[in-house]
Order: structure tokens, then sequence, then C-alpha cells
């Protein structure tokens, strides 16, 4: 059975240290400040949590936003004094347990191994009811993947619908795609969707969004029954898209479908950098040539700079692929660090025929005669249905 996934919430330093130090035994450990639980909660996705209390802050609050967000996590609260009332609004909030310290902390050491299991044993009741719903997947612990590539022309957006509704097609999960090239769109002529709904439509209900919002907005493909938010496809109306929007958006998303697909537009702006924050895995579409290569560095170096972690969330996505390439991708794993989700034939010819006859690539389930470049993505995404 995998490993849970520890996250120790904590505005005191030292005392993070402490339990960073206690938790040491298991393998996937993170910990934030107070004011990062909002921004970080529902990406890192724990199945165990330690909140300490502050001086400042009892972090009933802040208990009563994650269970709201997701409740399948075992949530420990770790108080620094003994006052009742703080302590029955923790249990009262939905709190599994709570130690005080420092004089509980050997007592917590002893219990660690019995937290472990019985976070285990949630997480195995969840995917045990999971899996007799009809949907077969766990509903709040949705995974954004978010599509992205800094340069122009590699192929984006297609590949990032493609792979969307192929997610759709080959299971029974919830998908919703969202277009974010918030000035020119793109998405709608792919998915063959005419519409003058967009996301921006969300705009006015966006501090109480819920999944029905977005199902009022957002667009059905036909054939995979794909639900779609489209983009404005103006720019002074996606001026109007803030940050917040978009955090909000993708919360409320993943918490609502099963898998987020994002395509982003090719400029870093304070949208972009959002959707690639909330994101669980960041997918880049690369080609085969030199200038591909160079801004796909140019890239690496603005992540760093912006403080976007993308070592253990980013894969490339090679796409047209051909023996006429300058560059194979044997070459580009001496290049690069990240690892090669998949690679895509060079299908230009046979795509270019359905773009030009409104067409889009994929129609029904277990399909026998797919291009090249749709049986790739369709083998990239049964390895991730698994």
């Amino acid at each position: 059975m995998n490993e849970n996934k520890y996250l120790i919430i904590s505005n005191n330093e030292s005392v993070t240290k402490q339990f960073i130090s206690l938790l040491a035994g298991f393998t996937s450990v993170e910990a934030i400040k107070y004011d990062d639980v909002k921004s970080d909660f529902d990406r890192l996705a724990p199945d165990v949590v330690f909140l300490i209390q502050s001086e400042e802050d009892s972090g009933i609050d802040l208990i009563q936003y994650m269970q709201s967000i997701n409740s399948d996590h075992l949530l420990i609260y770790i108080a620094i004094n003994t006052e009742f009332e703080t302590l029955r609004a923790a249990t009262r909030a939905g709190v599994a347990d709570f130690f005080v310290i420092p004089d509980e902390l050997n007592s917590l050491a002893s219990k660690l191994d019995k937290i472990d299991h019985l976070a285990k044993e949630k997480r195995a009741s969840t995917d045990e009811a999971a899996a007799t719903n009809t949907k077969s997947f766990k509903k709040g612990r949705g995974m954004i993947y978010s599509f992205y590539s800094g340069k122009g022309g590699s192929g984006r957006t297609l590949v990032s619908s493609t792979f969307a509704q192929t997610l759709k097609l080959e299971s029974t999960a919830q998908v919703i795609f969202i277009d974010l090239n918030l000035q020119f769109g793109g998405s709608e002529t792919f998915l063959s969707i005419e519409s003058n709904r967009s996301l921006a439509d969300l705009s006015p209900v966006i501090d109480e969004l819920n999944e029905n919002h977005i199902r009022n907005v957002s667009e059905k493909e036909k054939h995979s029954k794909l639900e779609v938010l489209l983009s404005p496809r103006d720019a002074e109306v996606g001026e109007s898209v803030t940050e917040d929007f978009i955090s909000t958006l993708l919360r409320t998303c993943r918490r609502n479908y099963d898998f987020v697909v994002v395509d982003l537009p090719v400029q870093i702006n304070e949208q972009t950098y959002r959707a690639l924050e909330e994101s669980d895995r960041i997918c880049y579409v690369l080609n085969l040539d030199t200038p591909s290569l160079q801004v796909l560095r140019q890239v690496e170096l603005l992540f760093n700079r912006l403080g976007i972690d993308a070592k253990e969330r980013m894969g490339l996505v090679i796409n047209k692929v051909s023996k006429d390439n300058e560059i194979q991708p044997g070459d580009v794993k001496n290049l690069t660090s990240y690892p090669i989700e998949v690679k895509i034939k060079n299908d230009s010819r046979a795509l270019q025929s359905y773009v030009n006859k409104g067409e889009i690539v994929r129609k029904e389930a277990n399909e026998k005669k797919l291009p090249p470049f749709a049986k790739d993505i369709h083998k990239w995404v049964i390895s991730k249905l698994g």
C-alpha cells in the first residue's frame, strides 16, 4: 500500500523542526505555515495533518476550512495549552485526536504507528466506497494537469484537448477541460464547440462558486460529453480574470472533478503563474528542435526566479516526433533532467484534415482506426488511469 502523506501546519519554526524529526521514519512529510494552508492544502492532499496551535491563533478556523475542502484526511490537533474551550472546539470541528505539548509529546511519539495505520484504513475505506460508486473515482481529490509550453506552435492546445477527451472516453471519471488562453482561445476549434459562454461568466458568483455554477457555464463536447470551460477570447474581459479567480476556479474544480485539464498560454502572467502553482502535474509540450530546447532552458530559469517548484511535478510531452527531427528523444534525456511523459508521432497531414473539416480527433471509446497522434495519447492516458 502506498505510504501516507504527512502535513505539519505550524507557525513556530522550532516546533516544526521538532515534528519533522519526530516523523523522520516516514517518507512523505511536508511543513507549511498557517498563511499557506489556503494556497497549498488542496494541492498537497495529505493523509495525516498535524495542526499545531500557535499563540496568536487557535487554528479552529483552519480545521473547519480543511474539513470543508476534504474530510478524507486524519487530523491531529497539537495544543500548547489545556484550555477546555479550545480543545472542545477543535473536537467539534472534526479533529480525530489531540495532544498537549510538551507534556504529551512522548505519548504522541508512541502512537505514531497507530495513527499511520488508522490513516491507511481510512484511505482504504474511502477508496473502497469510491470503487462501488459508478464514478470509480474518489471525489474531492481530483488531479490538475496543466499543459504549458514557452514556445508557440508546439501543439499544446490540440494535445491537451485530446488528452482530456481521451480521459473522458476511456474511463468513468468526471473530467473538465479549461481553456486559459484568455485573449484568443483555440480549444473551441479543436473540440468543435460554438458558444458565447465562457469561464468569465463565473465572475459574479466566484466568491460562492460551486459545482452547479460551473456546470451552468460549461459546454459539453457532444461525443465524449467532456465538460469544457471556454476562453472569453477577449483581451479586455481576460484582464478581469484575476489570479484569485483562477485559484478559486481550480480548487472548486478539483473538489468536484476527478481530472482537471488546463490549457495555458505561452506568456507567464499572474493567471498562468497561479495555475502552475495549483497544478499537480505540469505537462510541458516540447518540439524536437534547437529553438524549442533553448526556450525550455529559459522557462526553467524563469520558474526558478518565480519560485515555481517544477522539479517533482513537470514532465515533457514530446510532440511531432519523426525521423526528420534534428534532435531525437534520446538526446533530450542528456539535455534536461525532466522525465519524458510521452512521445507523440508527427501526424500533421492527418490532423490537418480533421481541423479543415471541423472534426474532432476522438469520437468514441475503443476506436479501431485512430491516427498515430491519437494512438500515442491513448496509450499515455491508459497508463495514467492504471
